[in-house]
């Protein structure tokens, strides 16, 4: 299949369009999380990358925002003697000069952000003025930059295995349709220096794990396009990135979750927005020694009850890095004083899954495991969870950085008799209306029509949401350096329930530099009498709880009191945000 032209071309439809959600790899989760979740100071008066000044005297360069930026000494305004761009809203208070400056109808000045309707909008930037430097960059000239927007061939039997689970039937055409309004909606809103966007659409030309397609893929887009940036990728093999930084292209989501060493030796080129699955699993293990090692396995069946907790290990093996994982894992068990009785490894294959299930429930019931630690794909556990029930064996199940198996959606498939006794750890936020907050409800705002792609909305723009509010900080010379300068000199996000807290670089959190952006984790328990829609607004019964409604700590906070399946504070779905969280109210540019 041939590279899809710039926008305006019509890639050919049919993808089972949640192919972004599964790498079945099991390293990597997908996050829905909200649209303008970063706020980057540009790194300050400090920042190398923050080094282009203009006089306030320099003609006005047009501005991509639609918004006309101000003229000097325009309206009785005072316009400092010379500004040094990137200029945040905060940078600006902090300088004495914010007043002096005209911040046009895009910000709200009261609040030093965006005028959009998110609560987590990022902070205004003061309307660029004078030379951005021209061609700073490949994909980068004085009007524009080239990004291309990556979708996984359509019909991928691999990965049509796990979407099929749940029907959704979102098109690549109406995936990529998507993503130009958001394009649009970036354009108009976010300080982009002068330049607009040369956006490009692709689709994939072979399956999630060719490494081979995925190779000439990113060799295709580098010839032909020559972007600055590509967004997206094959979900279950590296090799796309690693091409792709081989050549200097910066990708964001453009691979399955790699070891911090991967993302290490291609910087400053490949970012991730989920946290890895070292990450992760530090916060699982924390979450079992603080609140289970040691105590009865309460929740799981009558058999188990009142017996000692017994952990065994059940996990995908795709990779001698999943192998390598595990055996961390199992070493932190011991450590914990807790050691696993079973690690038992599964290949996600669909024509060996069930007499798979079958071994593999066996081990776990004859080695006396009241505690399954599951790590693996979200359409597995249909399979184990069966053979589980047909043995009569009702073990707890503890979700355990395990791939959307942590979404209602998928949850719901699974034996109910088994996930009555399901709970865990999740990097995902507690679920709040997608009418009220996120991307849903901000496209419709944009547009005033709701997005082409409703399912896979929440999946796909969280790699533009990162690329262009960095880019913001990044300032008008810029670079992938610059880019990546901004990122880790941004703040960590604002802690919040309906949110995960994003950082990158060196924050004092982990204990090298993350390439990756989730830092913070909640607890959950399934509630198989609850009702309501799931992450693709579709009604039904079972429901993730969230405890303390979705309280998030980050790693070495995590409470020692456990309240699983106590319905106390417990919150499976926000009709409205939660308290403090409601996104400012502005009119719609759409009417």
């Amino acid at each position: 299949m041939q590279p899809s032209s710039p926008s305006g071309s019509n890639p050919p439809e049919g993808n089972r369009a949640l192919k972004r959600w599964g790498p079945i790899a099991g390293v990597v989760a997908v996050v829905a999380i909200g649209v303008g979740f970063l706020v980057f100071t540009g790194g300050g008066d400090d920042d190398d990358a923050a080094d282009t000044t203009t006089a306030a005297t320099e003609p006005v360069a047009t501005d991509p925002s639609g918004i006309e930026p101000p003229a000097t000494d325009a309206g009785g305004t005072t316009a400092p003697g010379e500004i040094t761009f990137p200029l945040s809203y905060p940078q600006a208070v902090e300088q004495g000069i914010a007043d002096q400056i005209d911040w046009g109808e895009r910000c709200d000045t009261e609040l030093g952000t965006l005028a959009v309707p998110d609560f987590f909008a990022p902070d205004c930037y003061a309307p660029f003025t004078g030379d951005n430097g021209g061609a700073t960059a490949p994909g980068v000239t004085a009007d524009t930059i080239t990004i291309v927007d990556y979708n996984g061939i359509a019909n991928d039997p691999i990965i049509s295995y796990i979407t099929d689970a749940i029907a959704v039937d979102d098109t690549n055409e109406q995936e990529f349709e998507t993503a130009e309004n958001f394009v649009r909606y970036y354009e108009q809103y976010y300080e982009l220096y002068g330049r607009t966007i040369e956006y490009v659409r692709y689709e994939g030309t072979g399956i999630a794990s060719d490494e081979v397609a995925a190779r000439a893929d990113a060799a295709r887009i580098a010839e032909e396009f020559q972007p600055f940036a590509v967004l997206g990728g094959p979900a279950l093999t590296s090799a796309f990135a690693d091409e792709l930084a081989a050549r200097g292209i910066l990708c964001v989501g453009c691979t399955p979750g790699q070891p911090a060493e991967f993302y290490q030796e291609r910087d400053p080129y490949v970012w991730g927005i989920d946290g890895s699955a070292l990450q992760k699993q530090d916060l699982v293990v924390e979450f079992i020694t603080k609140q289970l090692i040691g105590t009865p396995a309460e929740h799981g069946g009558e058999a188990v009850q009142g017996s000692e907790r017994v952990f065994g290990l059940l996990y995908l093996q795709s990779s001698g890095a999943s192998t390598e994982l595990a055996e961390r894992y199992a070493d932190q068990m011991e450590a914990a004083g807790a050691p696993f009785a079973e690690v038992v490894p599964y290949a996600l294959d669909p024509a060996t899954i069930q007499q798979t299930a079958i071994q593999v429930i066996t081990r776990m019931k004859a080695a006396g495991v009241t505690t399954i630690v599951f790590s693996g794909d979200p359409v597995a556990p249909r399979d184990f969870t069966r053979e589980a029930t047909a043995q009569e064996y009702f073990p707890e199940w503890v979700v355990s950085a395990a791939t959307l198996t942590d979404t209602t959606a998928f949850a719901r498939t699974y034996d109910q008799e088994q996930w009555q006794h399901a709970f865990g750890v999740t990097s995902l936020a507690a679920r709040v209306d997608t009418r009220q907050v996120g991307y849903y409800a901000i496209h419709q705002w944009f547009t005033g029509e709701e997005p082409p792609a409703p399912d896979t909305i929440g999946v796909r723009i969280p790699n533009f949401a990162l690329f262009f509010a960095v880019l913001q900080g990044a300032g008008p010379d810029l670079t992938a350096q610059s880019w990546r300068d901004a990122l880790f000199a941004g703040e960590p996000t604002r802690g919040a329930i309906s949110q995960p807290s994003l950082s990158w670089g060196d924050k004092g959190i982990w204990s090298s530099p993350d390439f990756s952006g989730i830092d913070d984790a909640t607890i959950i328990w399934w509630d198989p009498a609850a009702t309501g829609p799931d992450e693709i607004r579709k009604e039904g019964t079972g429901m993730w709880q969230y405890v303390d409604g979705g309280v998030r700590y980050l790693p070495g906070g995590l409470t020692t009191a456990e309240k699983l399946f106590d319905p106390a504070g417990a919150v499976a779905f926000y009709t409205t945000p939660p308290p403090g969280e409601e996104p400012p109210p502005y009119p719609s540019p759409a009417g």
